[in-house]
């Protein structure tokens, strides 16, 4: 809490112009007046003059080689180049994976960046990837992988926040930061991970991700996995059932059932009036009407329901759970959600997923390529069919690569994390297609020029959305934090 001229204000929820100044000059934030006005006017100015409505981000988790993608060396040893080989693309000396031969003929409809980097070589690289920041230090679990309250919030969670106070007002039949198809973590080890970045931390639970359940097959065996990973293999409509868990009453109870419920509720917080200004209340009141609103709504009932896409398409992206997922990902933006991150996750069992520190030559050739390939091929196709390449920002990257260094120890072959320099495929809302940025050096170990930092990435994001990467959202204390820590957007990469 902040108590400004003697009045205690709730964190998040927004000063006055004249606040912000008031407690700028009586010295209580340590900032300059300038930097104390810009957060004011931040606040009220959002999503101005971008070219995208909406950004679907595609996180590929464990850490995609790039050796094995986007950044081949057909010339480097063998002991760099890998076990495939490299195909042309339709993008001017662009050679991409043997095994991703449909998006080498849609290359003409993205921008690889092929320097992207940060210092955090684990998986711990899901915060910054994910929010633009290092992650602070915290108390993180045994594991030391899971999210903590004093995480900066992710880009989804901002983008939120700056939704709900540029329109608060309105009634929302949709959130504007949806997670697919499972939180960050929760397939893995039966959700005893509960992984950092995608979360909106300090900003407030209330601009948390709403995220859909997907559960894993009892007694499933799938390829490359000692257990289930319905990201390998397909699935049926019984398990695609893309709910919000807490948002799925049971068929017997009707809407005017809940109505009465709500009636009720109602009357008990009528007794419970006089603390309607207290942070934890307020909180509450508006979480409970966002979620209301939710239960109740057609458009989104209806945009979860992925049996109306024709069969066709959902054979081109592919049945298994990260192609279905994509086509959710594009429905939820179609119907006007404004940030959706769709999460190739890892899996239990070894190889886990895109971690390809073992069994890289099978997993990739047989599973994550194959994948890949025609599930982000068949959404940039898809969204352009359907008009809506033009404002949705397509990006798609795995929180760090591999090292250059490629170990063969026959079907136990793989590469470790390397953080360093790997690559992100960007689409869409300007976006030069058929082009690359930035050149990794002779074994794609590091940048040889244009580095791209992941607040060079946040910003990108925030200024395609029309969100002024220089400007300011208040934190906990309400003190004005910049959204982007010295990043940059990468202006050459669009038309």
């Amino acid at each position: 809490m902040l108590r400004i001229l003697g009045r205690t204000r709730a964190d998040c929820s927004g000063q006055t112009r004249r606040e912000w100044i008031q407690a700028g000059g009586a010295g209580l934030f340590g900032v300059s007046l300038p930097t104390v006005l810009a957060a004011a006017d931040a606040q009220n100015t959002s999503f101005s003059g971008g070219r995208a409505k909406s950004v679907l981000f595609v996180y590929l988790f464990g850490g995609p080689s790039q050796l094995e993608s986007f950044d081949m060396k057909p010339d480097a040893p063998s002991n760099v180049r890998g076990p495939f080989n490299s195909i042309d693309s339709r993008t001017s000396g662009l050679r991409i994976c043997e095994h991703l031969p449909m998006l080498a003929q849609t290359s003409d409809k993205y921008c690889v960046v092929q320097t992207l980097n940060h210092s955090q070589n684990d998986h711990n690289g899901s915060h910054i990837i994910q929010t633009g920041r290092m992650m602070p230090p915290a108390e993180r679990g045994p594991a030391r992988v899971n999210a903590a309250p004093n995480d900066w919030p992710a880009i989804g969670s901002v983008v939120e926040y700056m939704e709900r106070k540029a329109n608060g007002k309105r009634t929302r039949s949709l959130p504007d930061y949806i997670y697919l198809p499972n939180r960050h973590g929760q397939i893995q080890l039966d959700g005893r991970y509960d992984r950092l970045g995608q979360y909106a931390g300090w900003l407030g639970a209330e601009h948390n991700a709403l995220a859909t359940r997907i559960h894993k097959k009892a007694g499933q065996k799938s390829p490359y996995c000692t257990g289930d990973n319905p990201y390998y293999r397909d699935c049926s409509d019984d398990e695609l059932t893309f709910q919000f868990e807490g948002l799925s009453p049971p068929d017997s109870v009707t809407v005017d059932r809940l109505d009465r419920r709500r009636s009720l509720l109602q009357q008990f917080d009528v007794r419970a009036k006089q603390l309607a200004e207290t942070n934890s209340l307020t909180g509450y009141n508006s979480a409970q009407s966002s979620v209301w609103n939710l239960l109740t709504s057609d458009t989104l009932r209806a945009a979860l329901d992925i049996r109306r896409e024709p069969a066709s398409l959902r054979d081109r992206y592919g049945r298994n759970l990260f192609g279905q997922s994509l086509i959710m990902g594009r429905r939820m933006i179609e119907a006007g959600t404004r940030f959706v991150t769709v999460v190739w996750d890892m899996s239990d069992g070894a190889p886990s997923g895109w971690d390809s520190h073992n069994q890289l030559t099978g997993s990739l050739r047989d599973c994550l390529l194959p994948g890949l390939d025609r599930g982000l091929s068949a959404l940039l196709e898809d969204l352009e069919t359907r008009g809506l390449l033009d404002e949705t920002l397509v990006v798609a990257c795995g929180e760090m690569g591999r090292t250059p260094k490629f170990v063969n120890r026959g079907t136990d072959d793989g590469r470790d994390h390397w953080s360093y320099c790997f690559p992100a495929v960007l689409a869409g809302a300007g976006i030069q297609g058929g082009t690359t940025f930035g050149r990794s050096d002779k074994h794609a170990a590091y940048p040889l020029d244009h580095p791209v930092s992941c607040p060079d990435l946040a910003a990108t994001i925030f200024k395609s959305l029309g969100i002024d990467p220089n400007g300011f959202i208040p934190d906990r204390e309400g003190r004005p934090a910049a959204l982007v820590d010295g990043g940059r957007p990468i202006n050459a990469i669009f038309s």
